[in-house]
């Protein structure tokens, strides 16, 4: 069977979790994968995933090798796996375009980016490198509210010919420019903004699938989470998070149907940044509705997580699936798996529905 090639814009927290997580499979076997959602993917494991090309913007991961670069400063996360032999990949300097907000500027350097003083690459070079590398598809892991570097790696893609993850809050699937075009060029896409295995969305999105399905009616709810990895301080800025607010209220809202709940009614988003967390999410949150004879009640759930890995497994599955939509020819939109893997998908369904679609699509009965 061959290797899946990836290549990865951005090498932070989630980067080095799904690097790490390759190698802790790979050296693995199936009795001991704990908290992988499919072993084997039309023929590929875990560990048949390779990085091939990498891009980023700090000064402390360009020029090095991908296996040095992610755990480097800012990366906060926990390591899962810190043998990861040498790769010979080293990472490239990107384009920075909107990848850096101005505020990070005024924190202590162990919490910030420090850019690279290397010229940025232009968009033929990293054609040319995504291409040279062999690389199957790119996976995007640049910062909430990088709109203009998502795109412009997006158009990287396209010229390159590769399939694309978007898992960041940009809309790249979810726009129907961008999906039309992708669909035309046969090039598969997943996206947008990959879900947590088990995180503060789908626990959200389940429970209001819960409340409807009991018939309780769901009238106001908060999602309030906290962290202190570069996610987090990067979000302080508000005018980078109006993508990232509406893609997880959309996740929720998608789960009503008919009764979505006023804009005063909900309010879900990240909240601050505490240093200390490091790459430690907390999640809080409440929910009020109404039981049987008009009688209030009301849900309130406290949840910690680390943030980085609780998306690893969940984009392990979506290389693997674009890796299968390559195999058989079909490009555009990844419906199914977007529905499953992603927050804000071109098509909401329940998750239920959608990791129904997603069995159906790794089998080969579903198309997309």
């Amino acid at each position: 069977m061959d290797k899946v090639r990836i290549a990865i814009a951005g090498i932070g927290n989630c980067a080095s979790s799904l690097i790490q997580g390759i190698e802790y499979y790979r050296h693995g076997d199936k009795k001991e994968a704990i908290g992988s959602l499919h072993w084997d993917i039309g023929g590929y494991r875990p560990g048949d995933i390779e990085v091939v090309a990498a891009f980023d913007i700090d000064k402390r991961k360009v020029g090095k090798d991908i296996s040095e670069a992610i755990f480097q400063l800012p990366n906060c996360t926990k390591t899962i796996y810190r043998d990861v032999p040498q790769k010979g990949v080293v990472v490239r300097m990107g384009q920075v375009l909107d990848g850096f907000a101005d505020h990070m500027k005024n924190y202590d350097e162990k919490y910030t980016f420090l850019l690279s003083e290397e010229k940025e690459a232009s968009k033929e070079e990293i054609v040319k490198t995504l291409r040279e590398s062999g690389a199957d598809m790119l996976l995007n892991y640049l910062p909430v509210g990088s709109e203009k570097a998502v795109k412009f790696y997006a158009e990287c893609a396209l010229e390159a010919g590769v399939g694309f993850l978007n898992n960041m809050p940009v809309f790249i699937a979810s726009d129907p420019e961008w999906g039309r075009r992708f669909e035309e060029k046969n090039i598969p896409i997943i996206g947008d903004d990959v879900k947590s295995q088990l995180g503060a969305t789908i626990v959200h999105r389940v429970l209001t699938n819960l409340f409807k399905s009991r018939g309780v009616k769901l009238e106001r709810t908060y999602q309030l989470n906290t962290g202190g990895n570069t996610d987090f301080l990067n979000m302080l800025d508000r005018k980078r998070l109006v993508s990232k607010k509406e893609s997880k209220t959309e996740s929720v809202q998608s789960q009503l149907g008919e009764e979505r709940l006023d804009d005063e009614d909900i309010h879900i988003g990240p909240s601050d940044w505490v240093a200390w967390q490091k790459d430690n999410k907390i999640c809080f949150i409440r929910m009020e509705g109404k039981l049987f004879g008009d009688i209030p009640m009301n849900l309130e759930l406290r949840l910690s997580v680390e943030d980085s890995p609780n998306s690893g497994g969940v984009v392990i599955d979506a290389i693997r699936c674009c890796k299968l939509a390559l195999d058989r020819g079909k490009g555009g939109i990844l419906y199914s798996p977007s529905a499953y893997f992603m927050k804000h998908p071109p098509r909401q369904f329940t998750d239920a529905e959608a990791y129904k679609m997603t069995e159906e699509f790794i089998a080969g009965i579903r198309d997309a």
